[in-house]
């Protein structure tokens, strides 16, 4: 007798859901030919790429009032961006710049998906840049395929090594230009080349080419969909609202290959959608995903499936958007919301934190003081009978430009300064200036006072810093 609890099983045959372009490889499981792809979206990635390369290439190079313009300086501790240094006492700054950047990424993300992986990630751009040159020295999709599987000869040997060598001078050209934002860019170029650059520096330079190297030649999607946490938490800024790249199901399914000249009747008479099932956009995908399986974490939102599927149709004449750029609501005939709580949410948290930091810029002083108490005695008796406090301040110029500081002092009454009270310092430089602060025994009260050491420069900006004069 059946357990009246007992619950029946049924064996249900799931669909096949690796990649095409794995199944393709015959032999090659883990390697993703990308084929090329041509069309509108593919033009907007190459220029936004482009322009990465570009400004990444040339900040090194720029100068400000004769300095590198933007020089991350850790041995000094000092960051040099344009006409502002950072010190270690601004590191708030740089966790502000940090906080508006992720949530600036949070906003872009629920309106609009992962168009940061897709368009400018460098990881994309570097992957797709390693690509091209694939293509151009061992040839198309097919060809490489079948370039891999040949035997070793004379001419898979020239392209391997031309390939290979090509990747990695972009990769030591990438590395350099990496390391000059740490370090002086015109002597480490002259450094390296003239075999002459220190232990550290060259180590850096050799380690950044290796994983340049490896990551956009070798790791590819790998980085993408095993190594990068963005892809494992996106879904949870996505809603019904988000554009990402999507395939339309309703419209595409049954999918099936049929005639040219078949028009939308006969086609659609036989039960078939407008997809043709010809996996070009699976074999333009980076990542090697079929989009038409749903959203995946893999997918970076390039659009080349877009593109590719566009080609199709219009070759089909057929309307495009079959693989489209749309938001689940659109899909579904539903009017898509621009600003909804998520979005509200994100833009709202963007703006203050961006309010905080643009307000701690403008009000950064130009200066800084710290003041160290001679320690070797806690006071003396001077020539006039009068007592004596030796201090050291430690004046620190945060500007890009030479400042005078004046020294002065502030709640001690009937003392005076004996030394140098007006100082010219350097521009970025901290400079340790001695002084002797004394007081009359007669205005002496207590046996310790409480006063602050006040500078100011030429800009009238101030900073101040307390300490003790002390007589025991």
């Amino acid at each position: 007798m059946q357990n009246p609890n007992h619950i029946p099983i049924r064996f249900v045959k799931v669909a096949n859901r690796e990649p095409t372009s794995v199944k393709i490889q015959q032999g090659i499981p883990h390697k993703i030919y990308v084929r090329a792809v041509k069309g509108v979206i593919e033009n907007y990635r190459r220029g936004f790429g482009g322009l990465f390369l570009a400004v990444f290439m040339l900040i090194p190079w720029l100068t400000y009032n004769g300095n590198q313009a933007v020089l991350f300086d850790f041995v000094a501790q000092r960051f040099h961006i344009f006409g502002t240094t950072l010190w270690p006492q601004d590191l708030t700054l740089l966790a502000w710049l940090l906080i508006v950047a992720a949530f600036g990424l949070f906003l872009i993300t629920a309106i609009w998906g992962r168009v940061w992986c897709g368009f400018i990630c460098p990881q994309t751009v570097f992957t797709f840049l390693f690509v091209w040159v694939e293509e151009k020295v061992e040839g198309s999709r097919n060809k490489r395929i079948h370039l891999d599987k040949q035997s070793l000869s004379s001419n898979k040997f020239i392209r391997k090594f031309l390939k290979h060598s090509i990747w990695l001078a972009i990769s030591l050209i990438t590395a350099l230009t990496f390391v000059a934002y740490f370090y002086p860019v015109k002597e480490l170029f002259v450094f390296f080349f003239s075999f002459n650059l220190h232990f550290w520096p060259l180590f850096y330079v050799l380690l950044f080419t290796i994983c340049t190297y490896a990551n956009a030649g070798w790791m590819r999607e790998i980085m993408c969909t095993h190594m990068c946490p963005y892809s494992r938490f996106q879904s949870s800024m996505f809603d019904k609202d988000t554009v990402t790249v999507t395939y339309n199901k309703a419209r595409g399914e049954k999918r099936g290959p049929r005639s040219q000249k078949l028009n939308s009747i006969e086609y659609q008479a036989k039960g078939l959608g407008d997809c043709i099932d010809c996996n070009l956009c699976v074999q333009v995908c980076p990542t090697g995903i079929d989009i038409r399986n749903g959203l995946q974490y893999e997918c970076i939102n390039c659009g080349a499936c877009v593109d590719a599927c566009n080609g199709v149709m219009e070759k089909m004449d057929y309307a495009k958007g079959l693989i489209d750029y749309v938001s689940e609501s659109s899909l579904t005939g539903q009017k898509a919301r621009f600003w909804r709580p998520k979005v509200v949410g994100y833009f709202t948290v963007f703006i203050v934190i961006f309010g905080f930091l643009s307000f701690e810029i403008y009000t950064r002083p130009l200066l800084d003081l710290d003041v160290v108490r001679d320690r070797a005695s806690l006071f003396r008796e001077g020539t006039h009978g009068n007592i004596e406090n030796t201090y050291t301040l430690v004046l620190m110029n945060k500007s890009q430009y030479a400042q005078t500081f004046t020294i002065a002092i502030q709640g001690l009454e009937g003392a005076n300064i004996i030394g140098v009270k007006s100082i010219d310092v350097k521009a970025n430089e901290l400079v340790r200036h001695p002084i002797t602060v004394a007081r009359d025994v007669a205005d002496i009260g207590a046996v310790v006072a409480d006063f602050s050491f006040v500078i100011s420069n030429n800009y009238n900006q101030q900073a101040q810093q307390k300490s003790t004069f002390l007589y025991l």
